[in-house]
């Protein structure tokens, strides 16, 4: 047989577990239950037997005064009087200066150059994986590893270092000329 011990500890378990269930519902009071008001979305919408009807105006032609002149012009008309086509208007161009900024603030790294293209592909190929602007330019006999252009000169010094760790090629910051890279 159980223990008193055992006996208390089972009656005070049913009875918290009895208040907690049962004790709210009673103490709720009178429970109101709340129903959304859902509406429901028609497969298709009821047509009305009053269909609006939109009446179609024909377009009123307004009577525009050019400034300086007795000319008037209508806006649906491209017919001009006679004495609108006296008229002439002169106008003047004045060249326009070009400015090559460019020139004077891009740099590129000259990397290296190599004689197998296919070696100078996969260098540039690497190169591009890494995050650098890598390019190739075929002269002669050698095919040149070029990184840029860029107009941060001090970007391009602490990619130099970078590539030196890279290649192992000590490259050389050139200014680029983008008519003769």
């Amino acid at each position: 047989m159980a223990s008193k011990f055992q006996s208390r500890l089972v009656g005070t378990i049913i009875l918290v577990a009895i208040g907690v269930i049962v004790l709210p519902d009673l103490l709720d009071g009178k429970k109101m239950h709340y129903q959304e008001d859902v509406a429901s979305i028609p497969l298709r919408p009821e047509l009305d037997s009053d269909i609006e009807r939109f009446e179609i105006l024909d377009p009123i032609e307004d009577q525009v005064a050019l400034p300086d002149s007795p000319v008037t012009v209508t806006e649906s008309s491209t017919a001009i009087s006679k004495e609108a086509t006296h008229q002439t208007v002169t106008t003047t161009t004045r060249p326009v200066i070009e400015k090559n900024d460019y020139q004077d603030s891009a740099w590129i790294i000259q990397l290296m150059a190599l004689r197998n293209a296919e070696n100078a592909k996969n260098v540039v190929a690497d190169l591009q994986r890494r995050g650098y602007q890598a390019h190739t330019k075929q002269e002669n006999d050698f095919t040149r590893i070029i990184i840029g252009p860029d107009v941060s000169k001090s970007k391009l010094e602490n990619q130099l270092v970078e590539l030196e760790k890279i290649t192992g090629a000590k490259g050389q910051l050139l200014k680029f000329k983008p008519l003769n890279p």
